[in-house]
């Protein structure tokens, strides 16, 4: 029978205190982190390194796969090793050991997974693999108190999708991408003005200096479609032609188009949330108080996308939650609430536990109406 809210609150707040190392290598930031979760469901980061390979990839205008995860491989033990060390603790001390497992470049979420699972063998310790989307979708609860239900925004380089949060691995998609990711579309602007990698914060900085943000004719995705979905692909050609059109493109040019690419994100964003803002109050009927939005995941930085969603929300009676702008990115401090929430239900994985490429958050909705269709590891979204 499924539990409602109330009762999954309770068994969150048990009253037992858990802490667990978390792994994260699903793209191309390797990270550590040691998580304490406190039984009324409050949180302490005790210790939390992130090592970035933007340096790696920057002459690609990309993540190379294979780049990331000899890096990620070389240097997760290290990692989990100066985290233990910064909290004063040994592997003894842990409750659990978790880990990405997927969606990600598969020979990253090796590096994570395998590492956790030495770890785990080695010091006894149960092993929890985790959804790396899972981990953004709760990583507010890090830093804040969010009460289960609530709407999630998941918005990064590879994932832009509406999620119900009913609890920790009940998820409920309400609209995804058909085509590209919102963070993508910011990437390969970047790429095609030559701003570098990456391209997301480049193209922020850049449109802070326009004095034209309308200037370019850009379309509005999906403009007739009533419904949750989002489209980044057009938008994405249309500024590589805007930008083609232009004989010797100036400074101002450039920060021209990247401030109505940006506009046209942020607005596409917010419209599609306040949608599902609307279906989400309207599903909690009379209960609906302290209705939730939370955003997420890389794009969730970006401040004219935090502006927009605020505003929107502020609208539709929501508040918008946002965790720190380093929770936003990958991070493995998300990874180990994502492990403790799992752990004190009881949800504990073998050591066979595998890596995995694709791995949706509603795995029903995605094996029956895959958004970006499906390939041959299954459904892309």
């Amino acid at each position: 029978m499924a539990l409602n809210h109330d009762t999954r609150d309770a068994q969150a707040r048990d009253g037992r205190t858990v802490t667990v190392l978390g792994l994260e290598s699903s793209c191309d930031d390797s990270a550590a982190a040691i998580v304490r979760r406190h039984g009324d469901g409050s949180v302490d980061i005790l210790a939390d390194a992130v090592i970035g390979q933007n340096s790696e990839h920057a002459p690609f205008g990309g993540v190379v796969p294979e780049i990331a995860a000899r890096a990620h491989a070389e240097r997760m033990d290290t990692l989990a090793a100066g985290v233990l060390a910064e909290a004063g603790l040994t592997l003894a001390d842990m409750d659990a050991i978790a880990a990405t497992s997927g969606p990600g470049l598969i020979g990253g979420v090796m590096a994570a997974l395998m590492t956790a699972k030495g770890l785990a063998l080695g010091a006894d310790k149960p092993l929890i693999a985790v959804n790396h989307l899972e981990g953004h979708a709760l990583s507010a609860r890090l830093t804040h108190t969010v009460e289960f239900p609530y709407l999630l925004l998941l918005v990064s380089g590879g994932h832009t999708q509406l999620v119900r949060v009913d609890g920790v691995g009940e998820m409920t998609r309400m609209g995804s991408t058909i085509d590209d990711a919102a963070g993508e579309a910011f990437d390969k602007t970047a790429k095609v003005m030559g701003l570098g990698f990456p391209g997301g914060p480049a193209v922020e900085a850049l449109a802070r200096t326009s004095t034209d943000p309308q200037r370019f004719a850009l379309p509005r995705m999906l403009s007739r479609d009533r419904g949750c979905d989002f489209s980044f692909a057009g938008l994405k050609t249309a500024a590589k032609r805007a930008f083609d059109s232009l004989e010797t493109p100036t400074q101002a040019d450039k920060a021209d188009l990247a401030a109505g690419v940006q506009r046209e994100i942020a607005r596409h964003l917010a419209e599609r949330a306040g949608r599902a803002m609307d279906i989400f109050a309207d599903s909690a009927g009379e209960n609906a108080k302290g209705l939730t939005l939370v955003v997420a995941g890389g794009v969730a930085a970006n401040g004219a996308v935090r502006d927009a969603l605020e505003l929107m929300a502020g609208s539709k009676g929501f508040t918008l939650i946002a965790p720190p702008l380093k929770y936003c990115t990958d991070n493995a401090a998300m990874i180990a609430l994502a492990g403790a929430e799992r752990f004190v239900l009881g949800r504990i994985d073998g050591l066979d536990a595998p890596a995995r490429a694709r791995w949706p958050l509603d795995e029903t909705s995605a094996a029956a109406n895959p958004a970006s269709g499906a390939g041959r590891k299954g459904p892309k979204a």
